[in-house]
């Protein structure tokens, strides 16, 4: 049975390779989405990878992962620190949850130190670069094994 994953990323993220080299690294959005999608496909996962600037967007895709997917993995990026309703919005999402952070959050200002969703997640993974979403999509195919053992 293929797993159904969403991997969500927000603000910003889209311009991967261009900002921050020193905290996000050189690879581009559309080579990490490309690593991503080989990855799931050797797992067997039906992997749908999404990215939005926009809270609202980010919130209406979690709500509809409800009736699609198996579960989802998200790099809400700045929203991780400012928003409520994505943090209500997947504390209504009742499947397996990750939460991925390409810096360390915890090394990072003061502001960044506060994540809204960490409380409503199965777990995370923080600092270890573009690597952290192969280790993201690995765990959730492992959790999502041993559910449906």
């Amino acid at each position: 049975m293929a797993f159904k994953i969403l991997i969500i990323n927000g603000p910003n993220l889209n311009l991967l390779g261009q900002r921050e080299q020193s905290q996000y690294g050189s690879i581009s959005y559309d080579e990490l989405k490309d690593i991503c999608m080989k990855k799931s496909s050797e797992l067997d996962i039906k992997l749908e990878f999404v990215q939005s600037n926009l809270e609202g967007e980010i919130v209406t895709w979690i709500q509809e992962a409800k009736e699609k997917q198996d579960g989802i993995i998200i790099n809400a990026a700045g929203f991780t620190h400012t928003s409520v309703s994505i943090r209500d919005a997947l504390l209504l999402f009742d499947k397996t949850k990750i939460e991925l952070h390409i810096s360390n959050i915890y090394k990072r200002e003061e502001f960044r130190k506060k994540s809204l969703i960490s409380d409503v997640v199965n777990g995370g993974i923080f600092g270890i670069g573009s690597k952290g979403y192969i280790l993201a999509i690995m765990a959730i195919h492992d959790i999502l094994l041993n559910e449906n053992r």
